[in-house]
């Protein structure tokens, strides 16, 4: 009886791996090819364009933020109906996101971070804990994730 050799498995198994990674993130370049592109037409855009300035001073999660955000929540609500990557899309929030959606919110979250002066993507990543009741270990994951990447700034 010969020896088993792990090799042809373990090879096919990483070519499996493979594959599905492949199905995954071409799902999600599939998805962020298109993000926010909703803003470029009303009833979003006259708001966004008015507003995106003043929000861009603000220390986010701050009591003006939110005062500038109340102005937009008619875009707001839009948007948020047209794109899945927001918790707010969702009747369960974050519970309600596919992968997918979680790693375009991730990056969208960064991205935002990077229009303030002060922004900072950990005390984002923060304040968004609290504000969508997102649980430790996503959070752990959020901050372990950034970072990697050397987005903690």
């Amino acid at each position: 009886m010969s020896r088993y050799d792990s090799a042809r498995d373990t090879i096919k198994h990483s070519h499996q791996v493979h594959q599905l990674a492949r199905i995954f993130t071409t799902q999600l370049m599939r998805s962020v090819s298109s993000h926010d592109m909703s803003k470029l037409f009303e009833p979003e855009k006259e708001l966004f364009d008015e507003l995106t300035p003043r929000l861009n001073e603000l220390e986010y999660g701050s009591i003006e933020y939110h005062e500038a955000l109340e102005a937009l929540k008619p875009a707001l609500d839009h948007h948020y109906a047209n794109n899945p990557h927001h918790p707010e899309h969702h009747e369960e929030g974050i519970a309600g996101m596919t992968l997918m959606d979680l790693v375009e919110m991730f990056c969208d979250w960064k991205a935002a971070s990077m229009r303030h002066a002060d922004g900072n993507f950990v005390t984002s990543l923060a304040i968004n804990q609290n504000r969508f009741n997102i649980p430790p270990e996503l959070a752990t994951i959020f901050e372990n994730t950034a970072l990697k990447l050397g987005w903690h700034k």
